[in-house]
Parts: structure tokens; C-alpha cells; sequence
């Protein structure tokens, strides 16, 4: 994706979006990491301040694929830092985006990843175990499944229901 924008993704594919086949997360993240663009099939996790299953994820081989972790919007604590996004980095992953908060922004801004999260939080996050994987999510103003393509860039963040031929 690093020749075709998002931009030029939504230009290009009315009909993708009004079929809701092509959706944009609302412009809610900052970006993270060194790999400003990044592209992938998504694999989907629900947590609410708890960090467990995210670190449990980023130990198996990502083979190109993006961690979409909804984290119920919270801005209370940290639930990824710089340690899991390094073993992310090192397990294949291309990119993580996480509705809720970081910590460890200067490691994760050293690392060859994608990461995009609401903002940054000093305070850890709980380890309990409780989530839930491989199930759809909603957050940014759109249904994320497992499954589905994630395009994201500079401009925005792109949800597709196939991998597009961009």
C-alpha cells in the first residue's frame, strides 16, 4: 500500500463504500511506531484493561496480519506497551491498533511497526486473562471482524470486507 493512499483507496471505490463493503474509522488515533503505513487481514480481540490475551497474541507469529484489540475506549491505563509491541515486531506482525491507551511510546516509536492507539498512559494495565479473541468489535464508528483487511496510512484507517487489489 505504500504507492495508493487511503485517500485514493475511498476515490477510487464509491460503490465499496456505500455497500458498506469499505468503511474509515472515525480520525480518533495517533500514530505509532515506525511503519507509518501498513496493511493486513485482521485479527480481532476484546478487552477491558487487561493486557493478558493482547501479549499472548503478539507470541504467535503474525505473518503479516494487524491486532485489532477494542479496549472499550479507555483512557485509564496503558493495556500495550513497548515489550509486546518488540516481540510484535519480531513475530511478524505489520501492525497494531488498539482503542484505548499505550505506554512505552519512545520504544514503540523505535520499533518497524504500525501502531495506532486513542493516546498514551503511564499506569499499567491489570494482567486477569479476561477477553474475548476472534470476535467482532465495534468501535470508531464501525463493526470490525475477524477476517476482514485493514489499510491504514497517514490519512485514516480503512476497514475492507476482502483484500482490496490497490
Amino acid at each position: 500500500m505504500a504507492l495508493v493512499t487511503t485517500a485514493e483507496v475511498c476515490d477510487a471505490n464509491p460503490q465499496l463504500i456505500t455497500s458498506g463493503e469499505l468503511r474509515a474509522l472515525q480520525p480518533i488515533f495517533q500514530i505509532y511506531g515506525r511503519r507509518p503505513v501498513f496493511s493486513g487481514p485482521i485479527v480481532t480481540l476484546k478487552v477491558f484493561e487487561d493486557n493478558s490475551l493482547i501479549r499472548e497474541f503478539l507470541e504467535e507469529r503474525g505473518n503479516g496480519r494487524v491486532l485489532v484489540v477494542d479496549g472499550g475506549g479507555s483512557l485509564r491505563c496503558a493495556i500495550l506497551g513497548g515489550n509486546p509491541v518488540q516481540r510484535a515486531q519480531n513475530n511478524g506482525w505489520v501492525g497494531i491498533v488498539v482503542n484505548g491507551c499505550i505506554r512505552d511510546v519512545d520504544e514503540i516509536n523505535s520499533c518497524d511497526i504500525g501502531v495506532r492507539a486513542l493516546n498514551s498512559h503511564p499506569m499499567k494495565a491489570n494482567r486477569r486473562g479476561i477477553g474475548e479473541r476472534h470476535v467482532p468489535i465495534t468501535f470508531a464508528g464501525t463493526r470490525i471482524c475477524d477476517g476482514e483487511w485493514l489499510y491504514a496510512d497517514s490519512d485514516g484507517i480503512l476497514i475492507s470486507q476482502t483484500e482490496l487489489s490497490i
